[in-house]
């Protein structure tokens, strides 16, 4: 579910969203969401002084709560 909802945010921000890979890495209290894109869509996915990328993390926190798991979204190029 969480992997979904980061595919969609990511994808509706790059130019390339067929590169778009997202991973989980699972242990039993947390998700680790590997986020990989395009090189030329890093910029676009991190945004200015880190502010896309912080949104797109509090948007995940939020949706996790549910689960009462922590999560952690990483971006990768």
């Amino acid at each position: 579910m969480l992997e979904r909802l980061v595919e969609i945010l990511v994808k509706g921000l790059v130019e390339h969203p067929d590169q778009v890979k997202i991973t989980a890495v699972e242990s039993p209290r947390s998700v680790t969401l590997e986020v990989r894109v395009a090189d030329s869509d890093m910029g676009k996915v991190i945004g200015r002084q880190g502010r896309v990328a912080k949104a797109i993390r509090t948007v995940v926190k939020a949706a996790a709560v549910k689960d009462g798991r922590r999560v952690m979204v990483e971006f990768m190029s």
